[in-house]
């Protein structure tokens, strides 16, 4: 089969963006896997979920964000505190 110029950069240029798509989801995924682990962890460890609970204030910064975390973040501090 013949194709044009214009078909193959169309096809590299889809392709491109299915391996765009699947990098990210890659990229989702591991930041999922590492976050249950971490959470995980601390939830056991008084002195890893005072670390964690210290780390999130620090870096979120969002309004949006510190409501979505704001019952992660007491559980920290009631583990923490049981230290």
């Amino acid at each position: 089969i013949v194709r044009t110029i214009d078909q193959q950069i169309a096809e590299a240029t889809a392709k491109l963006a299915r391996l765009k798509t699947r990098a990210k989801a890659n990229d989702t995924r591991r930041k999922i896997i590492t976050g249950s682990v971490v959470i995980s962890d601390a939830m056991k460890d008084p002195a890893a979920a005072r670390a964690l609970a210290a780390l999130l204030r620090r870096t979120i910064t969002r309004d949006v964000d510190l409501k979505e975390v704001a019952s992660l973040l007491a559980e920290l501090d009631a583990k923490a505190g049981k230290a």
